[in-house]
C-alpha cells in the first residue's frame, strides 16, 4: 500500500511560526517534485496571508543547511520553515549549572556548567581560557520577565555551533572553542549560553569570543520566548534584516 504522505511536502515549523499557523508540520499536496525555496514561500505567503510578514523574512533549510530564495530544493528533502533567530544572551555573570560531558558543541536541555565547558578547551600550550555566561535577566525595556523558554531545531543548530568553531579556527589559529546552549525553560539568574574559548594570548580568546556569540545571534536556529507578567512574545533577530547566510565582519575589517 502506497504511503498517501509520500507524494506531500513536509515542512517542519519552529517557535513563533509553529505558533501563529497552529502547527508544527505542513503537509502540502504540490505536484511538483522541485521547488525554489522563495516560491515556496511564495505559496505559503498566499495560502497564509495573515502571516506574510513573517513568511517573508523567514529562511528554508534544507537537509539541516539554510537555502536562499533562489536554491531548487526537492520534495524528498528534510525541510524546515525558520523564523529569524534569538539565540544567546548579552548579559555576562558567574551563574553556575550543570552539563553534559563529551561534545564541544551542544543544545541541552539540562542546567549549564560552566567549568565543564571551559573544561573542553585547555590547552597546555595555552595561556589565555575564558568563558563567556548569557543569563536570563529580571527586566527588558521596563518590563518584568518570569522566565524565558528557548527552542531549537536540534541538530542544524549543533551543526551551525560546528561551523562557528572551525571558523573561529581559521581566523585565528590554534584557538579552540566549546559552546552549550540550553533550551527549555530557563529562569531568572540561569544560565542559557556558555561560550568557552582557549587560545595563546589573551586577545584571541577575547575577540574569538565575541565573535562566536555575535555569529550563534545571527546563524544558529534558536528561538527564545520572553515570558512576562502580563503575556509572552517570541524575539526575533535583533540586528536588523536577517540573512543567516551573510559574512560577519572580524576584526581587522576582514569578513567570514
Amino acid at each position: 500500500m502506497t504511503n498517501s504522505n509520500e507524494n506531500q511536502w513536509k515542512i517542519s515549523l519552529f517557535a513563533g511560526l509553529a505558533e501563529r499557523l497552529g502547527t508544527r508540520s505542513l503537509l502540502l499536496s504540490w505536484e511538483e517534485e522541485q521547488l525554489r525555496a522563495g516560491m515556496i514561500k511564495q505559496r505559503l505567503a498566499a495560502q497564509f496571508p495573515e502571516h506574510s510578514d513573517v513568511l517573508s523574512i523567514s529562511f528554508m533549510a534544507q537537509n539541516q543547511a539554510y537555502a536562499h530564495d533562489e536554491t531548487i530544493v526537492n520534495r524528498t528533502d528534510e525541510l524546515a520553515l525558520l523564523p529569524p533567530v534569538s539565540g544567546g544572551s548579552d548579559v555576562p555573570t558567574n551563574a553556575e549549572g550543570t552539563l553534559a560531558e563529551g561534545k564541544r558543541y551542544a543544545i541541552t536541555e539540562s542546567p549549564l556548567v560552566i567549568d565543564g565547558v571551559i573544561s573542553k578547551v585547555y590547552h597546555p600550550d595555552h595561556g589565555a581560557a575564558i568563558a563567556f555566561v548569557g543569563t536570563t535577566r529580571e527586566w527588558t525595556a521596563g518590563k518584568r520577565t518570569v522566565t524565558l523558554e528557548y527552542e531549537a531545531y536540534v541538530p542544524m543548530a549543533e551543526s551551525a555551533l560546528s561551523q562557528i568553531g572551525e571558523e573561529i579556527s581559521a581566523h585565528w589559529p590554534g584557538t579552540l572553542c566549546a559552546i552549550s546552549h540550553r533550551i527549555g525553560n530557563v529562569g531568572i539568574g540561569e544560565a542559557s549560553v556558555v561560550i568557552a574559548v582557549s587560545s595563546a594570548h589573551r586577545a584571541d580568546a577575547y575577540e574569538a569570543s565575541r565573535y562566536a556569540i555575535e555569529r550563534l545571534k545571527q546563524k544558529v536556529p534558536i528561538w527564545k520566548k520572553e515570558i512576562y507578567e502580563d503575556g509572552t512574545e517570541w524575539k526575533g533577530h535583533q540586528l536588523g534584516p536577517w540573512d543567516p547566510t551573510a559574512s560577519l565582519e572580524l576584526p581587522g575589517g576582514e569578513a567570514k
